[in-house]
């Protein structure tokens, strides 16, 4: 990203006043796979220690894991790899949204994949007004 974009934008990662002046004296306590970067330090309204992420890329939520998501609600007290217990085999890896990419779903019919789908089957009668 340039610098003029991290300056003016906010949308497409953390800003320098975040990077420079929102982090001093904050603790750095993790990083997902994904690259992103999360944060402990202050304390919020209700007396808890506040929690965020700064996003390596597009700011978009669907791209922080389950377990950090629960880090962040406070739903666990620990980071996710002291307070979880490890992934089993048969878990698959989160994927984000996908929707408005070519690897979004699409079902059969949809315009996408052609608009063409099985004719449908069964007890089914057209309504008709002459009937």
């Amino acid at each position: 990203m340039t610098i003029l974009g991290s300056i003016f934008t906010w949308w497409n990662g953390a800003t320098v006043g975040t990077r420079f002046y929102g982090l001093r004296g904050k603790t750095r306590v993790g990083e997902d796979s994904l690259g992103n970067a999360y944060w402990a330090g202050g304390k919020d309204t209700g007396g808890r220690i506040r929690r965020w992420v700064i996003y390596s890329g597009s700011n978009d939520a669907s791209r922080v894991p389950p377990e950090w998501f629960s880090w962040l609600h406070h739903q666990i007290d620990d980071v996710p790899d002291r307070a979880l217990p490890p992934a089993r085999a048969w878990q698959k890896p989160p994927v984000g949204n996908l929707t408005g990419t070519p690897l979004a779903y699409r079902p059969q019919g949809a315009l996408e994949k052609g608009g063409h789908r099985a004719a449908a089957t069964g007890d089914y009668e057209a309504w008709t007004p002459e009937g």
